[in-house]
């Protein structure tokens, strides 16, 4: 297996307030699952939150190598955790398409968030 793509992104989490305080839940409604969605509205730090989901998608999206364009959407990444907490990352849609195209075997998730940032870093491997 190899590397086939790296993505990070950073966010500052009060971007993200700012934003919910302007435009209320549209911005989420545009990343975020449907799944995520309703963790969301649970949550009681919602910008920490959202900003670590769209540090994560941010990140997914350059490690396929494309950012976020025309046919590729936050909301086709689909951030979740284990039973121990570890996130793991799903691709829908034409993500999906593309990752299946790249022959990508292996995602790598990692999110943190430390005072005013959030970080996320992805890895993509994909069979020889």
């Amino acid at each position: 297996m190899t590397i086939l793509g790296l993505g990070v992104d950073l966010v500052e989490i009060s971007r993200i307030e700012s934003v919910i305080k302007k435009s209320q839940n549209s911005l989420a409604k545009r990343i975020l699952t449907n799944t995520e969605f309703l963790q969301y509205q649970k949550q009681l730090k919602p910008a920490r939150f959202l900003a670590k989901k769209f540090a994560a998608k941010e990140a997914a999206s350059k490690a396929l190598g494309t950012g976020i364009r025309n046919i590729i959407s936050l909301n086709q990444f689909e951030i979740t955790n284990n039973k121990m907490g570890k996130p793991l990352l799903k691709l829908n849609g034409e993500a999906l398409k593309l990752a299946n195209s790249l022959k990508v075997n292996k995602l790598y998730i990692s999110i943190t968030d430390e005072r005013n940032y959030a970080l996320a870093i992805v890895i993509i491997e994909n069979l020889p």
